[in-house]
């Protein structure tokens, strides 16, 4: 088996810096536990994602698709193949909005900067600016307890913006919201995607969320995971949940998920 290698900027890889992806995932594959029983979660992935694409992961629940982001960030090392990303260090997004609730809005954001290395005079102008962004003008005072949990995600996206990454590692981070609070998200993180150009990886498990953000969705098999299937969405945006499209093809794409899921044995 191949050593693993997460590569960021400056370090080469396939095709060079001057590749045009925003991250190549070649042949990575992870296991977990000790020699001589260890579980293989993920087998064999290879993926692109282009500068400035929407791609979403979908899969059955324990498929990896958690695990594959976490790589990606270089929050833990693949078991075998590599992982190269040109523009540097991906921002994550978790699930969990997870704001220090001790910093207002506004200083949550001003961290990720100071970590970034901004200078200490630009950073609540520039903080001002990204909760204008994600429309929160106003918010920077406001301490964690007193925003919604679609509030909360507005600044977590904010933060996630202000690491200035060329790709953005989304996990699950509508999944906890009411149905009309992720409605009107996907339609702000649409916005700022088509406003910023910046890449995104999005992990779901809902189809129809997958279909409506992007441009294409690859769905990874039952434990291991595998890359089985992509399709190309091929709907103007802005798109609605409700679309005719988008529900065609959320059907389409949720017989072959079932198929993947009987095959494995799993419910």
């Amino acid at each position: 088996m191949a050593t693993a290698l997460h590569k960021p900027k400056g370090q080469g890889g396939e095709g060079g810096d001057d590749a045009p992806v925003a991250v190549h995932l070649d042949h990575v594959s992870k296991s977990f536990g000790r020699p001589g029983k260890q579980q293989l979660v993920l087998d064999d992935i290879t993926l692109d994602v282009a500068p400035g694409e929407f791609v979403t992961l979908l899969g059955a629940s324990g498929c990896g698709k958690s695990t594959l982001l976490n790589l990606t960030a270089g929050l833990d090392a693949a078991s075998a193949g590599t992982i190269t990303v040109p523009g540097g260090r991906p921002a994550l997004m978790f699930q969990d909005h997870a704001l220090f609730p001790w910093l207002t809005a506004g200083k949550n954001i001003e961290l990720a900067l100071r970590l970034r290395g901004v200078p200490q005079g630009e950073r609540r102008a520039e903080a001002e600016r990204l909760l204008t962004l994600v429309r929160l003008s106003g918010a920077h005072g406001k301490r964690v307890h007193e925003l919604s949990g679609g509030m909360r995600q507005r600044v977590a996206l904010a933060r996630a913006l202000a690491q200035d990454s060329q790709l953005l590692l989304m996990d699950e981070p509508f999944a906890a919201l009411d149905a009309i609070t992720r409605d009107v998200l996907h339609e702000e993180l649409t916005r700022i995607w088509r406003e910023t150009g910046v890449s995104i990886l999005f992990v779901t498990h809902n189809v129809r969320e997958a279909v409506r953000l992007a441009q294409r969705v690859v769905l990874l098999s039952s434990r291991p995971g595998r890359v089985v299937h992509e399709w190309r969405v091929d709907i103007e945006q802005p798109r609605r949940i409700e679309d005719t499209a988008v529900s065609a093809l959320s059907v389409e794409i949720t017989e072959r998920l079932r198929e993947e899921i009987r095959r494995h044995g799993q419910q």
